[in-house]
């Protein structure tokens, strides 16, 4: 089977964050990121940390 490298659509690439940018952006404690950053590396796609990421509910 052979890959037409024409039809790959680049807006199918994965986006990729860095640990501590996604947990400042998402507002995640210091011992959230550390969490992620044992699972993950330093680095992970947007939908794996999206998944992964707990934070408790903010009520009102």
């Amino acid at each position: 089977m052979k890959i037409d490298t024409k039809k790959v659509d680049e807006a199918t690439l994965r986006e990729v964050w860095a640990i501590s940018e996604f947990a400042r952006r998402h507002r995640l404690d210091r011992l959230e990121e550390e969490r992620l950053r044992k699972l993950f590396g330093d680095f992970a796609s947007s939908h794996e940390l999206l998944m992964n990421a707990q934070r408790p509910p903010r009520f009102r």
